[in-house]
């Protein structure tokens, strides 16, 4: 993985460490919207909501358009993508060496078993 991408990961890690951004990214998982419609359930500013989605954009997992009047807000399912196989990578070797030390200690002789010598 090159600095570059490194880079976007952090950024976008950092970006979801909010809850407010999260649950932005999680409704534009349903289908683009505007930044009024994004501000709509929350008891902060517009201008918070612009704020929270300027952190989003930077980390490149949402973009803006221009359609006419409006400018709705597009989730990049590419980066949310990268972040999954980021985990899934890292998930995948974390269950790698817990099964291979739950192998050697299946193989290890149990406590209550005597050996010829206790005899």
């Amino acid at each position: 993985m090159d600095d570059d991408s490194v880079d976007r990961l952090s950024r976008s890690f950092a970006a979801l460490s909010d809850p407010v951004r999260r649950d932005i990214v999680a409704r534009l998982t349903v289908g683009d919207a505007t930044v009024n419609d994004l501000a709509a359930p929350y008891d902060i500013s517009l201008q918070a909501v612009s704020k929270h989605l300027k952190v989003l954009e930077g980390a490149g997992l949402v973009t803006r358009r221009r359609e006419a009047q409006r400018r709705p807000v597009h989730l990049e399912s590419e980066a949310l993508a990268a972040m999954t196989g980021w985990i899934e990578r890292h998930q995948q070797r974390a269950e790698a060496r817990m099964a291979r030390l739950e192998g050697v200690l299946t193989d290890l002789p149990s406590p209550h078993t005597t050996s010829g010598a206790d005899r």
